[in-house]
């Protein structure tokens, strides 16, 4: 679907954890749409090379060093957009990570804390910082990057199948909680994105199953019926859709972008 027909111009909206993978290519989907963003990271080269990647397109940009795992820095992440633009329209929790990759009885208690604290931490605290700007636009959306880990086994992978599982359980709560307040929230499960972190996990499960890295990612590729990697580009889009009016009666979805991996 072409951008153009997607324009939601004037719109403003902050994106955790965007300065690379599947953040910077929502970052950029929503700027070409006119979308004016913050964003956030705790990589400060990558938030200059945004900066500098997306200043022609049309959106504004601007950035802040934080990690949304720290509520302070959530709190500053909405009001700088909120300064800068009068308001705050979208929120996209895209921040998480991967987590331990080993079986549950050798993972430690921090270890699988820590992956709740930023994966399903993160999204709470950005959205709940947000919500009264939200319930305050014409047409607030949020939208939570959960996975389709959250809908179906993911061997020694406890920390972050949980994390993704919770992620769906807050957006279909607060899809509730905020229907009468015209604010949409939904979730976006990917499947298996090709980049570095699913580069990591596949190591990480070969060396944990004392298999070779070829056979574990054909093996991740193989489980698509279309024998396919899912794109970053592909989650951004999607993203671009549940942002615009197009989507206006759409809430509370988990909307599987998996290469049909995950049918349900």
């Amino acid at each position: 679907m072409p951008h153009e027909d997607l324009l939601i111009e004037g719109e403003s909206a902050v994106i955790t954890a965007g300065g690379s993978g599947i953040g910077r290519q929502i970052a950029d989907h929503l700027t070409q749409a006119g979308v004016n963003i913050v964003i956030n990271d705790i990589d400060e080269d990558a938030l200059a090379n945004v900066e500098d990647g997306l200043a022609t397109n049309e959106g504004e940009v601007y950035t802040l060093l934080g990690n949304a795992a720290n509520p302070e820095d959530t709190d500053q992440l909405i009001e700088k957009a909120v300064d800068e633009f009068g308001g705050l329209d979208i929120v996209v929790n895209n921040v998480g990570i991967a987590g331990p990759t080993k079986p549950c009885e050798n993972i430690t208690n921090d270890e699988f804390m820590q992956t709740l604290r930023v994966n399903v931490g993160g999204a709470f605290n950005t959205t709940r910082a947000a919500i009264p700007y939200l319930r305050e636009s014409n047409h607030g959306r949020i939208v939570n990057l959960s996975s389709m880990s959250g809908k179906r086994p993911l061997r020694d992978r406890t920390p972050y199948t949980s994390s993704k599982m919770g992620i769906i359980g807050l957006t279909r709560t607060l899809a509730v909680e905020l229907a009468r307040d015209n604010v949409n929230v939904n979730a976006i499960c990917p499947g298996s994105v090709k980049g570095p972190r699913l580069d990591a996990v596949i190591e990480g499960q070969a060396k944990s199953q004392g298999r070779p890295v070829e056979e574990v990612e054909e093996e991740f590729r193989g489980v698509s019926p279309m024998d396919q990697f899912v794109k970053a580009e592909d989650i951004a889009d999607t993203v671009l859709y549940l942002c615009s009016t197009r989507a206006s009666k759409v809430t509370g979805q988990d909307v599987n972008v998996t290469a049909g991996v995950c049918m349900y």
